[in-house]
């Protein structure tokens, strides 16, 4: 997709919350070369303003910026307010990693309280108010970054793996919902990639940096085009092709279409 012709789908204004590194600046940086204005979202402030001059002074976007803990109970409330005023055409959900790596059992159920309020609460009220807009516009886009992960129960990364799940789940049933209004909508599931947060927490444990670990900017340029093609892409994983779980991308939008079908079939009677 062209830029201009992306823009108009997507601009004036995007939201990406876990902005600071990784994917989450990839995807900024992409953006802007689209000229796309940006507003970007995480918890430390010195990674995000360094991001947003540098996107300001060489692709020439607005860009607004703003702390948020996305695990806090009014998260998706000041999300609202940081874009304000402006028409978000396109939503990037990119934080929710697990800091905690840790079996059940053996952290304090707070732990996994926050966690679930970032990758479940948080989510779903930002779904439900950007969404909204989009919807009456006709237009616009809605990513969750999510893990291989959502596809079983994993010990080790337990609740983890259950809020991505549920995200997955989440947007396949909103993308059915939304297509007929030409919103996009995508569950953007990766495996392992290569930011500073992974390389620290692999620090952390003592383990070397393995090999073959996706390059944050190959991960970005996909999810943005494969988001007009919900609702899921599997990184390294053609549409057909099915690795990470027992069904492809493909088959999975097939069965979201037929159970929509009946539903409707339903709702008619």
């Amino acid at each position: 997709m062209e830029h201009a012709e992306f823009a108009g789908r997507y601009g004036p204004w995007a939201l990406i919350a876990g902005a600071s590194e990784g994917t989450g600046a990839a995807f900024a940086r992409q953006l802007a070369a689209s000229g796309i204005n940006l507003i970007l979202v995480a918890r430390r402030g010195g990674p995000l303003q360094a991001l947003a001059e540098e996107l300001r002074a060489q692709a020439g976007v607005e860009c607004v910026t703003a702390m948020i803990d996305l695990a806090a109970h009014d998260a998706a409330e000041r999300l609202c307010e940081a874009a304000a005023g402006r028409e978000v055409g396109l939503l990037i959900l990119n934080a929710g990693a697990d800091p905690n790596g840790s079996m059940f059992l053996d952290t304090e159920v707070a732990n996994w309280d926050a966690l679930i309020a970032r990758n479940v609460g948080t989510v779903t009220r930002a779904l439900h108010a950007f969404a909204g807009p989009m919807r009456e516009r006709g237009r616009g886009g809605l990513m969750v970054v999510g893990s291989g992960a959502c596809y079983g129960g994993l010990p080790g990364i337990n609740v983890y793996a259950a809020t991505k799940a549920f995200d997955l789940v989440l947007c396949e049933a909103l993308w059915a919902e939304l297509e007929p209004h030409g919103v996009d909508v995508l569950s953007f599931v990766l495996g392992r990639t290569d930011t500073p947060a992974h390389r620290e927490l692999m620090a952390a444990r003592g383990m070397a940096v393995p090999d073959g670990l996706a390059d944050a900017d190959d991960v970005a340029r996909l999810g943005l085009s494969r988001l007009p093609f919900g609702p899921v892409c599997n990184w390294g994983e053609a549409d057909d092709e099915a690795v990470m779980s027992a069904s492809s991308a493909a088959q999975r939008r097939e069965r979201i279409r037929r159970i929509a079908a009946i539903s409707a079939a339903y709702a008619r009677g």
